[in-house]
């Protein structure tokens, strides 16, 4: 029979841009769509500040910088629109490679897997619906609940409360800078994804960075 270590991680709390799937080329395009309507120029450096940021967060931070007058709201709402468009009719979109298989394992393995992402409720839903993800998570947490992104690690820290378990039994999966950051400021052990779409990210604070999910095992997670 099996003795549970009480030290052993039992919840791992995914981001999921980047991470599940990989929407990110599909909201940079509608970003960039959105930015040629609004007649502002958003260069590579820019746009890569805003990784891991919620949708409003983005908007909040073009306003400042470029002195739009159009509420957030109606900002938000038009480039959601755009990103559905894309969403929708993109028969490329999928999950990233090996994660799946990870998700279904851990599963299995009864750990409680948690979703921590900026990305909007609506979005979520769409794509945990579109890949039958439901079942297997038992908390969805949405950066639209927050005030603040990544790094701010309010996310994680209420990931962390909704499974019920202390922080040192948890385990975060993060692709982004500010989602590492985040992770760190929340105290979870922080596993970096750096994947070959990873771009202009910093892993140095990640506890432990992998290039594909298959590193990542499960009688190993439990131990760390």
């Amino acid at each position: 029979m099996k003795i549970i270590n009480q030290l052993m991680k039992n919840t791992v709390i995914f981001d999921m841009d980047g991470v599940i799937v990989d929407t990110e080329p599909l909201h940079k395009k509608a970003y960039y769509q959105h930015f040629e309507e609004l007649d502002i120029d958003v260069d590579a450096e820019l746009f890569s500040k805003f990784t891991g940021k919620s949708t409003r967060n983005v908007y909040q931070m073009i306003k400042e910088i470029f002195g739009i007058d159009t509420n957030v709201e109606d900002l938000i709402q038009r480039k959601r629109t755009l990103f559905y468009d894309l969403f929708d009719s993109d028969p490329a979109l999928k999950l990233l490679d090996g994660v799946e298989v990870l998700i279904k394992n851990l599963y299995s393995a009864n750990f409680q897997l948690i979703l921590a992402s900026s990305a909007a409720k609506s979005t979520i839903h769409r794509v945990f619906k579109r890949f039958n993800l439901f079942p297997f998570f038992s908390h969805l947490v949405s950066g639209e609940d927050f005030p603040e992104s990544k790094p701010n690690p309010a996310i994680f820290i209420e990931a962390q409360r909704l499974s019920g378990n202390d922080k040192s039994h948890c385990i975060v999966i993060e692709d982004s800078t500010n989602g590492i950051l985040a992770a760190n400021g929340a105290e979870i052990f922080c596993v970096g994804y750096k994947s070959e779409n990873s771009k202009n990210q910093n892993y140095d604070t990640a506890d432990l960075v992998i290039h594909h999910f298959d590193e990542l095992k499960v009688e190993e997670l439990e131990l760390i």
